[in-house]
């Protein structure tokens, strides 16, 4: 079946997938329930995991490292690492080394290269992809997301990669607590989804020369991938940081005619993004803060904020990137910019 020629107007293709993840996060875990005891069981055999991606996945992967060193306990035996990186300038993995490669499209061949290595030293292959992805050689567990965007900008399958990441973990780490606060995930984002007007909040900060993300901890990640889907989606200039990368001299790049959107829930980041909170409000930059309710003392810099719930921080990636989808998606429809073809004829892959 051929796939359905690109919408010209709002809604595009990627605001049906921003706000499937509510369904898509109650369905992923159950649906993979298996391959994930499966993984699980291969890789606590394993002397090492190496997860890797590129682009969105590669973002995937550096959640998914946190969560596998701590909730799946495997500690310094995780790494992740760019598959273009791995493939290109990195060893072979060792011997009983275990490679998770992230493709929603399932057609990296930098990726493909790192699952075939891992085969080769007689390691573990496992892939999170999204559904019909074409399957590597030698492949022994399968792990899958949601069926594939048609978006060229991707979204749902990220917040179903997070997930997957956070299930598997926890069945590695036999940690229950995570389970639990993983099924309460689903709501959580759909009372996100409807807590703004989010046009609105794209029109309030449409005129902004750039877009500056910064998070820490497993929210550094989060912070790259808004920056990723602004460019992608509505061609803005933008730039994710670690907030204590963006506190070390990043920052001085900053204006008044841009925005400093923080996300910034409970954990050990927090302070050193109220410290970057500081240095907008001292530079004149608005501040579009992501924070649980009661972080008073930041909410106070904020020019706007967006309500993060109570969530274990290794686990707010998921509802913390919804807000920064949408407020792409409508800074694109905003701009006149289609965002579900991200100008692909002119790419070259």
């Amino acid at each position: 079946m051929s796939a359905p020629p690109p919408r010209t107007a709002h809604p595009y293709a990627m605001h049906d997938a921003i706000v499937a993840p509510p369904d898509a996060l109650r369905s992923v875990v159950p649906s993979n329930a298996a391959a994930l005891d499966d993984a699980a069981a291969r890789l606590r055999a394993t002397d090492l995991v190496i997860l890797c991606g590129i682009g969105t996945s590669w973002h995937a992967a550096l959640v998914g490292e946190l969560l596998l060193a701590r909730v799946g306990a495997l500690g310094h035996r995780v790494r992740a690492l760019h598959s273009f990186e791995l493939a290109s300038y990195w060893p072979a993995p060792p011997a009983r080394a275990g490679v998770v490669a992230v493709s929603h499209r399932g057609s990296t061949q930098f990726s493909r290269t790192a699952l075939a290595e891992a085969k080769r030293g007689g390691g573990v292959a496992i892939t999170l992809t999204g559904k019909d992805a074409p399957r590597a050689d030698g492949v022994d567990v399968a792990l899958v997301t949601v069926d594939q965007e048609a978006s060229a900008t991707h979204t749902a399958s990220y917040t179903a990669a997070l997930a997957l990441f956070a299930a598997l973990a926890g069945r590695l780490g036999r940690d229950d607590t995570t389970a639990r606060a993983l099924a309460r995930a689903p709501d959580q984002v759909a009372r996100l989804l409807g807590q703004e007007s989010w046009d609105g909040l794209a029109h309030r900060f449409d005129d902004r020369r750039r877009y500056w993300f910064v998070g820490g901890g497993p929210n550094t990640a989060t912070a790259y991938e808004a920056a990723l889907k602004m460019s992608e989606a509505s061609h803005a200039t933008a730039s994710g940081f670690n907030c204590e990368q963006f506190l070390h001299g990043a920052y001085a790049a900053m204006t008044d005619e841009d925005l400093l959107v923080l996300i910034a829930p409970a954990g050990p980041s927090r302070a050193r993004c109220l410290d970057a909170a500081r240095v907008a409000e001292a530079i004149g930059t608005p501040v579009l803060l992501l924070a649980h309710e009661a972080e008073r003392d930041l909410r106070r810099f904020a020019a706007a904020t967006v309500a993060l719930p109570e969530i274990d921080e290794l686990l707010s990636p998921i509802p913390a990137v919804v807000p920064l989808q949408l407020l792409a998606y409508h800074l694109a429809v905003r701009r006149g910019v289609n965002p579900d073809v991200m100008r692909l004829a002119e790419a070259p892959y």
